[in-house]
């Protein structure tokens, strides 16, 4: 692509760039706390997901300052359900380094930015592009369906992603680095889609090796999926006469670190017994095991729960062990529960 093709994918851009909630108007520059929060909440989730999330954190902290000084429980609560909670984590510990150690302002080179908790390559590279206009290359998978046709790129990926990296870089205008880089984010969301390209609205169409070859919705190419393994468990659902549910919280660390659950049994692959799992009970009670399962695929698993409920005798304490805690339903909305928990608590509150 030469300088006269990036011209006309900016001027594309121009013409039909989206509306998005965190986009900054033409012409203004972007606040680089909300480009920060938004490419952090956009890391393997879709625009549509996003949008609720986002609105109600800005509402909430509207500054780096102010998320900074949120206790991370309410940081949890208010991303649960987004997924990847490690990002929540990682995103609370940023803001404090930022608000703590940069002043309140985030650096504007790749390598200040790399250096922050959660911030990789990629993002990195958006924000410098995006919010401070540096010539930064920042390829996410829209863009790599755009570089991978354009040169006609048939390695598969993951390894085609050092040949893409590189191409996308000679790209990359010195001006308005910023608005290229969301330019071709839109165009590999809107017109250089996975099926049906719509190559004749493509700016740089006449460009395009794929298309010339025929073989443009075949690429990127990529390897054949592993297949995932299977866990399975035994979920306690234990509700107290007024309705509270007994919630714990799982350590900071690992899988849905620092999340709230119900208590369950270890995951685990291979066969499994849920009448032998009810000894991994939190406590002795008369537990019914209901019919069905609750299912919910991980990055590197599936997990099959079955759900065990029972009533809570009238002498079980109040909290039964740190980090244990009683929350009737209606306040099951503040607490940082991951989407998993509250498909099982559904579940039994159904039965």
């Amino acid at each position: 692509m030469t300088t006269t093709h990036a011209s006309r994918v900016l001027a594309w851009y121009d013409r039909h760039r989206r509306t998005l909630p965190w986009r900054a108007p033409a012409g203004e520059r972007p606040d680089p706390y909300i480009v920060w929060l938004s490419e952090i909440m956009l890391q393997q989730t879709t625009v549509a997901t996003v949008g609720d999330y986002f609105h109600r954190f800005i509402a909430r902290w509207p500054t780096v300052e102010a998320l900074a000084a949120a206790p991370i429980d309410d940081v949890l609560s208010a991303w649960a359900g987004l997924g990847y909670y490690a990002r929540a984590r990682n995103l609370h510990t940023c803001a404090r380094v930022v608000a703590e150690q940069h002043g309140g302002r985030f650096p504007e080179d790749e390598t200040g930015l790399r250096a922050l908790p959660g911030i990789g390559r990629y993002t990195a590279a958006a924000i410098a592009a995006i919010a401070f206009d540096r010539p930064a290359s920042a390829v996410d998978g829209n863009v790599e369906r755009v570089i991978s046709r354009l040169f006609a790129i048939e390695m598969p990926l993951p390894d085609a992603k050092p040949e893409i990296a590189e191409r996308a870089a000679g790209l990359v205008p010195q001006k308005r680095a910023g608005d290229y880089a969301q330019a071709l984010m839109d165009l590999g969301a809107t017109v250089c889609t996975p099926r049906n390209p719509r190559c004749m609205l493509c700016p740089i169409a006449d460009a395009c090796r794929a298309r010339k070859r025929g073989i443009a919705e075949q690429l990127p190419a990529r390897l054949p999926k592993q297949q995932k393994p299977t866990r399975r468990g035994l979920a306690f659902v234990l509700a107290r006469r007024d309705g509270a549910i007994l919630l714990r919280k799982r350590p900071a660390k690992g899988l849905l670190g620092g999340m709230d659950e119900v208590p369950s049994s270890a995951w685990r692959e291979g066969t499994f017994a849920a009448d032998s799992a009810l000894a991994e009970a939190p406590v002795p009670a008369r537990w019914q095991i209901l019919d069905g399962i609750v299912r919910h695929t991980f990055t590197h698993f599936h997990l099959e729960l079955t759900v065990a409920r029972a009533t809570a005798a009238t002498d079980v304490p109040a909290a039964l062990a740190p980090g244990t805690a009683w929350c009737t339903v209606d306040r099951m909305t503040e607490r940082a529960l991951p989407t998993v928990m509250r498909k099982v608590i559904a579940h039994a509150l159904k039965e």
